[in-house]
């Protein structure tokens, strides 16, 4: 296992920097998460970090030594991609020894490997098929599993789960977090899914246009973001924004131009409910979405569409007039300039 650490990071493509001086120490052992929109800068770093992808500025240290110059085979990292990248011609048992196709190891030992990895990862009984004859998440369990075999110091996960079923991306969420127990080995995994940050990850790494904007374990971001966007793209649903002003402790909903934005979260906001309130919202009901345990309930007020949480059983008519209130401490400020937490009510 080894630590992962970024030291002023730069990515260009000739003269526009897309990766902008970032840092980063990933502890030994550790399961990062790096979270973001699409062109957000995370697989390019993760690729950078693999040696796909040559440093623009800055430094990359694996275990404390700095890897800018070493080729991907010499940093002993396994990655798995987003495509499997395993071939169709061989067994299972075959894709996952292909990982060893450069180790000095002898031929028992190879086997060894392969079957301690088919255990690790159920896929004993699959290992002389092919992968025409696997579900989708059996053949990314071969993808991880050819890493495994390696014995890297780190696994690079760049958006595994991403062409599976919600299914199959709930076990494999709980299948690849449990391996991490396991093994213990050092993780660094990119996902533009803030589900599987936050399900997954030890800490969690907010990127967005180039930059690191927030970093933290998954709860502590989702509790105090830092940002108008971290705020917005982790939970879901997500947080509600709109403009308020306030006078003597009491948030009220406001025109464009106000100083101060609020953001509440739609569990938070809840309709029916008794008690304190830190800010009320009434407005027309414009979706309902029952989900079981809860509804969501889609409405307009102050001239915003917000979500709130009803009740399971009170599903209101479309068209109707509710009222949604927010206990004190579930309000985010944030300045309507910088966008950046100033506080909460």
């Amino acid at each position: 296992m080894a630590t992962i650490e970024l030291r002023n990071l730069v990515k260009s493509y000739g003269k526009v920097d897309v990766i902008h001086g970032i840092d980063l120490q990933v502890a030994d052992g550790e399961f990062v998460v790096f979270v973001g929109p699409s062109g957000c800068g995370k697989s390019t770093t993760l690729r950078m970090i693999a040696g796909l992808e040559e440093v623009s500025g800055g430094q990359i240290l694996i275990g404390g030594d700095v890897v800018n110059e070493l080729d991907p085979k010499s940093r002993n990292i396994a990655m798995v991609f987003q495509n499997y990248a395993i071939y169709p011609h061989l067994t299972v048992r075959q894709n996952i020894a292909f990982g060893l196709y450069t180790s000095r190891l002898d031929k028992a030992a190879k086997a060894a490997r392969v079957e301690e990895a088919g255990r690790a990862l159920e896929l004993t009984h699959l290992l002389d098929r092919r992968p025409s004859a696997l579900s989708g998440g059996q053949r990314q369990r071969v993808a991880i599993g050819r890493a495994m075999v390696r014995s890297p110091v780190a696994f690079l996960f760049d958006e595994p789960l991403s062409n599976l079923d919600a299914q199959l991306r709930s076990q494999m969420r709980i299948e690849i977090k449990a391996l991490h127990q396991r093994l213990g080995t050092t993780i660094a995994y990119v996902t533009h899914d803030q589900v599987e940050a936050m399900t997954m990850a030890d800490r969690i790494v907010v990127m967005k246009d180039g930059h690191i904007l927030q970093q933290g374990a998954p709860m502590q971001i989702y509790d105090s973001p830092v940002d108008v966007f971290t705020a917005r793209f982790i939970g879901t649903p997500s947080m509600n924004i709109l403009p308020v002003t306030e006078a003597g402790g009491v948030l009220t909903p406001a025109g464009q131009g106000a100083a101060l934005l609020a953001g509440i979260r739609p569990h938070a906001l809840r309709i029916g409910a008794d008690g304190q309130a830190a800010v009320q919202l009434s407005g027309a009901v414009t979706a309902v979405e029952p989900l079981g345990p809860e509804t969501l309930v889609h409405f307009r007020a102050a001239d915003r569409a917000l979500i709130a949480t009803a009740p399971a059983h009170m599903v209101p008519q479309i068209g109707s007039t509710v009222t949604a209130t927010a206990a004190p401490g579930a309000v985010h400020l944030f300045d309507a300039a910088s966008e950046r937490a100033v506080g909460r009510r």
